[in-house]
């Protein structure tokens, strides 16, 4: 998640006077809180010091007079302080606001602010702030505290799932139960817990429906993990099978790049390169073709066009390609390719430092 969302309370009861702000789609986001469209974009830019600094500011001129605003704006101060690697700073802000409580007591109610909301009832805690509740322990080297508050939240998110079946929100609350999904198959997939990543993708199949591309690619990537290479053939075909004359390139793309990580497994270094070649051509923007082309010239022993590679997506695209795992890519090829890959990396660092967003960590460069 980059962006923090904006507070999604339960809807008010039938007998409400005032509807609900915070749930209507025809109110602009500075109705909502103020400067919250300023506080989006600088998120969507990455500019999370700026973000720091505005919510410094807001508070300190006592410019949030609404209990939700408050929480908006410290939702947006716990993200931008978890993107610049401050995960302490952000725990603290989290554990200040609930004093060894949890989101569910009166503080975070409407019914218990009548003077700023009338006649409304709900919850008007963030999702995001649930969110980043349950992913900080992750940040601090708490591997299980942050598993065991995903599960809560997986609970938590099913509650309302089943409280909204005939509501419009239904598809706003199986979108987070599938985006917490994901968070858990990460976690446990850097633990290379693959049994456990497939019955929670067999999970996943069952919310999203056996067609979603992603998902069964997903099952595929994690066969293929767990040493299942047939498993993950039959999965990647699936979403070959998919495909028709009208697919979008998006679709075409994941299963080039499926093809390619099964020739990866057998070591066919050139058609790998190839559907990776197809990506590019049919989307200048694949960053994930682009890295992989790279590792795989790489492997071919072609340093010097895989470090093309990498460098052209850089300059053509830089936006786009500044990730630190391209860039750490980038840089064990100089090492490998150059005596003075010192002076080399440090050019690099330097130019990254004038176009990148606050939150990447420039210490990539000192592979």
């Amino acid at each position: 998640m980059d962006t923090a969302e904006l507070p999604d309370p339960n809807p008010p009861q039938p007998d409400s006077a005032i509807p609900d702000p915070l749930n209507n789609p025809y109110t602009s986001l500075n109705t909502i809180t103020h400067d919250l469209s300023d506080l989006q974009d600088l998120a969507t830019r990455g500019a999370w010091k700026s973000i720091l600094d505005k919510v410094g500011n807001a508070r300190s001129l006592k410019l949030l007079t609404k209990p939700h605003e408050h929480l908006t704006y410290l939702t947006f101060n716990v993200l931008a302080l978890t993107k610049l690697r401050c995960p302490v700073d952000a725990n603290k802000e989290l554990e200040t606001l609930l004093d060894g409580e949890d989101f569910n007591t009166p503080q975070f109610h409407y019914q218990n602010y009548p003077q700023h909301y009338p006649n409304m009832k709900g919850n008007f805690v963030p999702f995001a702030l649930r969110w980043l509740h349950a992913y900080l322990p992750y940040s601090l080297g708490q591997r299980m505290k942050a598993l065991d508050r995903l599960y809560t939240l997986i609970d938590f998110i099913r509650s309302k799932t089943l409280a909204t079946l005939m509501n419009p929100s239904k598809d706003l609350w199986k979108r987070r139960e599938i985006l917490v999904l994901n968070t858990i198959i990460s976690h446990h997939l850097s633990q290379k817990d693959f049994k456990l990543c497939l019955d929670l993708l067999n999970e996943l199949i069952g919310i999203c429906g056996d067609d979603d591309p992603n998902v069964l690619s997903k099952l595929g990537y994690v066969k293929m993990q767990y040493g299942d290479v047939e498993g993950a053939k039959k999965a990647f075909k699936s979403v070959e099978g998919m495909i028709t004359s009208e697919s979008e390139v998006g679709l075409r793309n994941l299963v080039s790049r499926s093809k390619a990580l099964m020739y990866i497994v057998e070591k066919d270094y050139v058609s790998a390169v190839r559907e990776y070649e197809e990506c590019i051509e049919r989307d200048g923007m694949d960053m994930v073709a682009m890295n992989n082309k790279a590792l795989c010239l790489m492997y071919s022993r072609d340093l010097s066009d895989a470090i093309k590679v990498l460098e052209n997506a850089l300059e053509r695209v830089p936006t786009v390609a500044l990730n630190e795992t391209l860039v750490v890519n980038l840089c064990s090829m100089y090492e490998l390719a150059y005596v003075n890959h010192a002076d080399i990396k440090r050019t690099l660092n330097n130019w990254i430092a004038r176009v990148a967003p606050d939150d990447f960590d420039s210490t990539c460069t000192r592979t």
